[in-house]
């Protein structure tokens, strides 16, 4: 089985690990994990004032992210191969509009299942990943498990 793990480190995508780490899968099973930021807006004048140069903000915006976007798939990665050690595991943080980059991922893996958590990181973030996890249903090829938060100790 081919499974898409999108997670963005909201407490709606921790869940989703949780419930993959549970779920009882084939020996053979393969997961492609995926975070995908957004460029920031580079056009607003604030943002450039406060940055010093768009090329300076721009390329620290790019070092954060996928720092931060590493760290949130070595965790997830860490999880799933404590519960399950004989999962086949790639990572990718990738830049680009989550809703198309989640769904580009999973059909050029061939995935049978995309897991993603039904929202994402605060207000604008919950209305972007549920607008996501909403894409996804309706355009994916294969199924995708939309997850909820709740206690999953």
């Amino acid at each position: 089985m081919k499974i898409i793990l999108a997670i963005d480190g909201s407490p709606f995508s921790k869940a989703a690990v949780k419930v993959l780490a549970k779920m009882l899968l084939p020996s053979n099973s393969e997961v492609s994990i995926i975070n995908v930021y957004e460029h920031p807006a580079m056009s607003t004048p604030e943002l450039i004032s406060t940055a010093g140069s768009i090329d300076t903000y721009y390329k620290e915006f790019i070092n954060n992210a996928q720092k931060i976007g590493e760290k949130i798939v070595s965790e997830a990665v860490e999880l799933l191969k404590e519960k399950n050690g004989s999962l086949t595991i790639t990572t990718n943080v990738v830049s680009g509009l989550p809703k198309r980059e989640i769904l580009e991922k999973a059909e050029s893996f061939d995935a049978d299942l995309i897991v993603v958590g039904s929202q994402g990181q605060g207000a604008f973030s919950r209305f972007l990943l549920g607008s996501v996890s909403q894409y996804l249903a309706t355009h994916a090829k294969c199924s995708v498990l939309i997850v909820k938060e709740k206690d999953q100790n």
